[in-house]
Order: C-alpha cells, then sequence, then structure tokens
C-alpha cells in the first residue's frame, strides 16, 4: 500500500491511562497532520476539538469489558452526545470463553440501542478467545448491529491481533461488517499484512513510524 491509503484507514490512538491533557491535543495535532480516519481516546478526556476531516472513536468498558451493559451503554450514549463518531466497546471476554453468547449480544444489543447513532466497534479480545469461540461472536455482533468487528484492546496479556485472527473474522463477517486489527502493529510490514488478511481499519499509536517505514513500540 502507499502511505495516503494506509493513512486513510488508521484509527490513531491515544489510550494510555497516564496520558495528560498536553499528550490528548498533541494526539490530535498529530493524526490531522498524518490525515489519519480518526482519533482514538479515552472517554473521560471528551469534549475535544477537531479539526475538519478528523473523526473522533471513544473506547467503551475499556480495557476489562466487565462492566454492567447499563454502564457501557450509558458511556456510549455520553460519548455519543459529547462528539464521538464511532464508539469501540469491548465485550465481557469471560462470557465468550465461558460460551454465553446469548448475554455477548444482548451486551453488543445494550450499546447499539444507547448509540444508534454512532458507528459501532465490537472489540472481541480474539487471542483469548478459541477460533469457534471467535466466529460465534463475530456473528453475535452483526446480529447485534455492529458495524465492526475489532482484534484487541492491545491491554491484555494473551496479545493483540494476528493474521489468523483477522483472516477468520473477515471470513466470517464476509464484507458485510468491517474488520479493525488493533494491539501490536508497529511497522509498515504490520500493517500490510493485517490489511491483505482482511483489516479494513487499524488501530495505531505509532501511526508515524507505521507509514515512514519505521518501527515503534505501543498499541
Amino acid at each position: 500500500m502507499t502511505r495516503d491509503p494506509l493513512a486513510a484507514i488508521i484509527d490513531h490512538t491515544l489510550l494510555k491511562p497516564e496520558a495528560t491533557r498536553a499528550d490528548i491535543e498533541a494526539t490530535i495535532v498529530e493524526g490531522a497532520a498524518l490525515e489519519t480516519y480518526s482519533v482514538c481516546l479515552s472517554p473521560s478526556v471528551l469534549p475535544v476539538t477537531l479539526p475538519e476531516g478528523l473523526k473522533l472513536a471513544v473506547v467503551v468498558g475499556f480495557p476489562s469489558g466487565k462492566h454492567h451493559s447499563e454502564i457501557k451503554a450509558a458511556e456510549a450514549a455520553l460519548a455519543a452526545a459529547q462528539g464521538a463518531d464511532e464508539v469501540d466497546m469491548v465485550i465481557d471476554v469471560g462470557a465468550a470463553i465461558e460460551g454465553d453468547i446469548d448475554g455477548v449480544r444482548a451486551d453488543i444489543a445494550a450499546v447499539r440501542a444507547a448509540a444508534p447513532g454512532v458507528v459501532l466497534k465490537v472489540i472481541i479480545e480474539s487471542a483469548a478467545l478459541s477460533d469457534d469461540t471467535i466466529v460465534a461472536v463475530c456473528r453475535a455482533a452483526e446480529e447485534a448491529g455492529a458495524d465492526f468487528v475489532k482484534t484487541s484492546t492491545g491491554f491484555h496479556p494473551a496479545g493483540g491481533a494476528s493474521v489468523h485472527a483477522v483472516r477468520l473474522m473477515a471470513d466470517t463477517v464476509g464484507g458485510r461488517l468491517g474488520v479493525k486489527a488493533s494491539g501490536g502493529i508497529r511497522t509498515r510490514e504490520d500493517a500490510e499484512v493485517m490489511v491483505a488478511a482482511g483489516a479494513t481499519r487499524l488501530g495505531v499509536s505509532s501511526t508515524r513510524a507505521v507509514l515512514s517505514g519505521g518501527e515503534a513500540t505501543g498499541y
């Protein structure tokens, strides 16, 4: 991929708990300068002012997903009211692992209902799930009205995005939903192989390094 099409599918991400207001403002400036699709931020930093053309993604139930659905829904509704274009919610990973797919579907549906006007991405924490569970959760996300399925928070000890998970997710949703790869994308090669596997959006914190062909650590 050339630089510009790659930048256009990146959510330039800052989700570190120690991020300051100055860090947030610098991330917004950098995202605009790099011409990324969006910046992806924590909900407590809202409201923020964005330059024209830069979208705002906000995480919900992050990073554990171990929140009541009502809390996730309220968080999503508030984020939407404060200007979020997109919401990236975390499922209850434990519920998925134990086979409670109905509960996962209901959790996603609650957030969907609370923020009907935003793009909804569902973070499934794919590195912690079996292939069968990845498929089941992706199907539940589609049934609940999600717009994207997303691999990872970037904070789970099991790891971030993998080519295998992205390909499996893409095959499952069949182009009806987008697929966001996130967690561990640190080089241009990482980004390109995720796109080749089926990712239609990328979550990246080291965006400048990735776009320039360098390497950096981070989300």
